[in-house]
């Protein structure tokens, strides 16, 4: 298993070149909604990208083996990012349950159990990953759906002082405004320790300092042999900034915090209307109609405010 150079190579903004030969996607709110379903206009566009030799892969906050399913069911053979770029899996052979691990970048015990207290102090209530498996206090209410949701059986702990080992990541949940308010505090008080972004609403999450998955996606194209001014990125998010800026054809889903959507060369249709898909379509399928597409979906479609 290797870590990932820091942020290197974000010196500014890349090109736009055709064909696109890398597409790359977040997840919840970009591909799956609430009823954490792939549509089928989406289904029919990857499966149209991948049979003409275009690499297409998942990158996600989740832990990978949440996402291992979706890919799968997509026919997708690029490796897996998971946690906002911290953990990087192979897919799995025939078989076995979970690909090789290529990219492991773990925050120190030390400043998970500082981010823990902190985050706690911000009437949050955190809980952490690592690797496959999902550590939570007995006494979390939230135990069960957060159980579902990640489809992993939880490790039970009396509380997060017994963590003596590095994480992959911590997820503190809370109300949107706390959340919101505490995204600016957090990212001072752990400058240079920790990563921390917002992948919903309700979601504050630390990682490793650099990581992100701009890093991620920057990796990946380097190792496809795919030049980023021939990558496509999709996100939705706060934590889909740095991967949308990194590449020439970055995509933000109107519904994207205004920062996101700056960064963006493309503003997706809605998610209701199978704006991933739509993209796809009009800018990997078309052939040479490609480019009169990507006017059409150019910022500032809505405005990028």
């Amino acid at each position: 298993m290797a870590e990932v150079a820091a942020d290197a190579g974000a010196d500014g903004p890349v090109d736009a070149r055709f064909p696109i030969r890398l597409v790359v996607l977040d997840l919840d709110g970009t591909l799956v909604g609430d009823d954490v379903g792939i549509g089928p206009r989406t289904r029919s566009a990857v499966r149209g990208a991948l049979g003409r030799g275009v690499d297409v892969a998942i990158a996600t906050g989740r832990m990978p083996s949440s996402a291992m399913t979706y890919a799968g069911s997509l026919g997708l053979t690029a490796p897996l990012i998971g946690y906002q770029g911290a953990l990087i899996r192979t897919m799995p052979e025939p078989g076995r349950k979970l690909g090789r691990i290529l990219v492991h970048t773990p925050l120190s015990a030390a400043v998970a159990r500082e981010a823990i207290e902190w985050a706690r102090s911000r009437g949050l209530d955190p809980h952490l990953n690592h690797l496959e498996r999902f550590i939570i206090r007995a006494d979390d209410p939230m135990l069960d759906d957060y159980s579902r949701f990640t489809g992993a059986r939880a490790i039970l702990v009396p509380d997060y002082d017994v963590i003596d080992h590095p994480v992959t990541k911590i997820l503190a949940p809370g109300e949107e405004g706390l959340v919101a308010a505490a995204l600016g505090p957090a990212r001072q008080a752990f400058a240079g320790r920790a990563m921390v972004t917002i992948s919903h609403p309700r979601f504050l999450e630390f990682a490793a300092a650099g990581v992100s998955k701009g890093r991620a996606v920057r990796w990946l194209a380097r190792r496809l042999g795919v030049p980023l001014e021939q990558t496509m990125a999709i996100g939705d998010e706060r934590n889909d900034l740095e991967m949308i800026a990194a590449v020439g054809h970055g995509v933000a889903m109107p519904t994207a915090p205004s920062e996101v959507r700056s960064v963006a060369r493309y503003i997706a249709p809605p998610f209701e209307d199978e704006g991933a898909a739509q993209v796809i379509e009009g800018l990997v399928l078309a052939g040479r109609a490609a480019p009169a597409n990507a006017e059409r979906l150019r910022q500032p479609r809505s405005g990028a405010a």
